[in-house]
């Protein structure tokens, strides 16, 4: 699987998460030389002065992949149940679905108006 680039890097899978208008996570499977797999998250955030993005990486080896989501559900729980209960942890599902609704028409403008009559 040689195409010029270093197979250490072939990435085997990718899924996208998008987390609001600036930052980005990228769950990444990635192939090593001797068959092998390991896991890259990166958090990907667009700078605020706009001049390309600032990144942050974790690589995750089989060996550790349990203890991991172990660790982060037992965290995620805690801030959950313990410090924040009555948090509403849907409202940015809701925010983020209504904002990708409203920015993924194509770049169409309606311009169908209940009131067709229009005066200069």
């Amino acid at each position: 699987m040689d195409n010029g680039r270093n197979s250490k890097f072939e990435s085997v899978y990718s899924k996208k998460v998008r987390a609001g208008k600036r930052r980005t996570y990228f769950f990444d499977v990635r192939q090593t030389k001797g068959d092998d797999f390991y896991l890259t998250l990166t958090e990907s955030t667009k700078k605020f002065n706009g001049d390309g993005y600032e990144r942050h990486k974790i690589f995750l080896y089989k060996e550790d992949f349990n203890r991991f989501i172990e660790g982060l559900e037992e965290a995620i729980n805690h801030v959950k149940t313990q410090l924040l209960p009555d948090y509403d942890y849907d409202e940015f599902t809701r925010r983020h679905d209504e904002y990708e609704e409203e920015n993924n028409d194509g770049g169409r403008v309606d311009f169908n108006t209940e009131d067709d009559d229009i005066s200069w």
